[in-house]
Order: C-alpha cells, then structure tokens, then sequence
C-alpha cells in the first residue's frame, strides 16, 4: 500500500459499502457515501492504486457448487525448516478444495479452509491427499456447523 494518501473517513465509508456491496453502480456508492459521483469514482480508483482495495470477488453459495461441507484442518509438520515449509505450501496451494490458507504463530502449524461435496468426499481428500503432504505430522479436523459471518 503507498503511503501517497491517509486513509480518512470518506475512504472508509467506500470500503464498507464495497464490502458490503461489490456490484454498487458508481452513482449508487456516491449517494450512500454523500459525495458527487467524479469524486467518489477518483478516491475508489486511488484506493485501488494503493493497494488498499485488492479486487472484487463473486461470493458463491457451496452448496449450489457442490462444496456444501466445510472443515477446518489444523495441520502440524514435522520439520519447519524453508524448504520442507516451501514444500508443504506449494503441494497444498494446489489442491482445489483447500479454499484457504493460514500459516499460524505457534500451534498448529497451518489451518486450511477444505470445502468438499461431502463426508466421503473429505474422507477421500484427507486419506489421498492431505495426510500425504510433505511433513505433515498430525491433522485435526473441525468441521463447520453453520457460518456466522464471513
């Protein structure tokens, strides 16, 4: 992020209706913010130059993507030296149903988001999949009753 502009107040109200609302015409942001539509579009374009915005995402329901179970994984591995965690973190990008990636301080070592169609669905995943990491020394699995927020 540049440090060219502080954050103020207006910036702050755009990022909370953005993220409340991707798809807002630029009119429709303007009015709920209180400014013209010229000077509400300059100040997103400012915060998207500054890295303050990084992108604008569809929000799918898993459910209707044949991801309808999620479980959270706590992963500990055997060794945390560079190259075994390069290792670990390049082969768990690259599985698709691993939809987040969280490197932890202390214990456990990583949390991965794993949305899947269902329990044998998973079962397969962590069995042929994820228990065959590199490293990977103990999982546990969590599984998501209903999300809150998010």
């Amino acid at each position: 992020m540049s440090n060219d502009h502080s954050i103020d107040e207006l910036d702050r109200a755009i990022i909370a209706e953005l993220e409340n609302d991707a798809r807002l015409s630029n009119t429709e942001l303007a009015r709920r913010v209180g400014l013209t539509p010229a000077p509400c579009l300059r100040r997103v374009q400012r915060l998207e130059r500054d890295g303050v915005i990084t992108g604008y995402h569809a929000q799918v329901d898993p459910r209707s993507s044949g991801r309808g179970l999620e479980v959270v994984v706590a992963v500990d591995i055997a060794v945390n030296d560079g190259r075994t965690i390069d290792d670990f973190e390049t082969a768990v990008v690259a599985i698709p149903e691993v939809t987040e990636i969280r490197r932890m301080l202390g214990q456990p070592d990583y949390y991965l988001r794993v949305q899947v169609a269902d329990l044998d669905a998973y079962e397969a995943l962590l069995v042929g999949t994820i228990s065959r990491l590199p490293a990977v020394n103990r999982l546990l699995s969590h599984q998501t009753m209903r999300q809150i927020k998010g």
